[in-house]
């Protein structure tokens, strides 16, 4: 036992000697475990880095392409930062030996599609940012591999489409960021499986229309941003199936159309306990001439129905009410009538 201890001493110290002999292209701290490469002009992976390194910061230079198991000196990479770069392209299998990787930040690139093979071997990855790149689409197996990712920023690209099971695989995601993109529409199917997603930012879109069950797996969503749309109208029962506990709703900065329809879906999920519509004072909407106004939900854009119905209303009753009356006087007519006739039969009877 005493042997052991000590030849387990004798490799400790040789692998820290080995480690500090390391040449390194960058500047690295063995005792932090972590390599700074940023804004040093790389336009491709420094060839020397050592083996220990866990986090990795390659941003602000001039990468433009991440090839196949890149990264096969640093298989212990936990963080690898290579947002700012001019990156178009990553192979399949770019990221295959990074088991260990918890965070991989790639926003601020070139990067216009996604492979299946994009996220090969990173089951493990917790936070992914795709921020500011130049992506259009989101196919069905792009995101494929990513079991345990928490945090998903996807915001200023592109994207006009989500194929049908995009996110399928990953039901431990817990935040997207999609704002800033080309979305017109949410489909039915598109979060299905996203039952522990909290928050859903979808601001800044193009958004005019929502499935009315889009929204329905999201049973742990807390924050649902809106803002900033093409939301002219809703459905009550778009928000109603959402079976949370408790979920903010952000509706402001759309183009609403002020009609009493939509005041009542608004006063009806007012009434909803566990939906919070937090900038609902703050809404404005547009009538049939283009004319704005601010809180317009609340005030007067019912009135003109309720007028309507009421005078409606009125009128039938005072209709009803004449009918009534005219069918008494008929009835009493006829009544005086019956009553002259058998008057006058009981008199011819007494002549006789």
């Amino acid at each position: 036992m005493h042997l052991l201890f000590v030849l387990h001493l004798v490799f400790e110290v040789q692998s820290i000697s080995m480690n500090h002999n390391f040449t390194c292209d960058c500047s690295c701290h063995v005792e932090l475990k972590s390599a700074n490469c940023t804004s040093s002009n790389f336009t491709n992976l420094p060839a020397a880095l050592p083996p220990f390194t866990e986090q990795l910061d390659l941003s602000h230079n001039h990468l433009s392409t991440i090839q196949p198991r890149a990264f096969h000196t640093t298989r212990r990479l936990r963080v690898l930062l290579l947002n700012d770069n001019a990156i178009g392209m990553l192979a399949d299998g770019a990221f295959s030996l990074l088991e260990d990787l918890l965070r991989l930040d790639l926003s601020r690139n070139r990067i216009s599609s996604l492979s299946e093979g994009f996220s090969q071997g990173l089951g493990s990855l917790r936070d992914l940012s795709l921020a500011e790149n130049r992506l259009t689409s989101l196919d069905s197996s792009c995101f494929v591999h990513l079991d345990a990712l928490q945090k998903l920023n996807l915001s200023h690209n592109a994207i006009e489409t989500i194929k049908m099971r995009a996110f399928g695989s990953m039901s431990t995601l817990r935040q997207i960021q999609l704002d800033w993109n080309n979305l017109t529409v949410l489909k039915n199917g598109i979060f299905s499986m996203l039952r522990n997603l909290e928050v859903l930012n979808v601001c800044h879109n193009q958004i005019d229309f929502l499935d009315i069950g889009v929204l329905s797996p999201l049973t742990s969503l807390a924050l649902l941003d809106l803002t900033y749309n093409n939301l002219s109208t809703i459905q009550f029962k778009t928000f109603l199936s959402l079976n949370t506990y408790s979920t903010h709703i952000m509706l402001r900065e759309n183009p609403w159309k002020c009609d009493c329809d939509l005041q009542r879906v608004f006063r009806k999920l007012c009434n909803v306990k566990r939906l919070f519509l937090d900038d609902y004072d703050n809404l404005s909407c547009f009538d049939e001439n283009n004319r704005n106004y601010t809180a317009g939900f609340h005030k007067e854009f019912c009135v003109g129905e309720m007028v309507t119905v009421l005078v409606i209303t009125i009128t039938v009753v005072i209709t009803v009410v004449a009918a009534i009356v005219m069918a008494e006087k008929k009835r009493g007519k006829k009544n005086k009538e019956k009553h002259w006739t058998e008057a006058s039969e009981l008199s011819c009877a007494s002549h006789d």
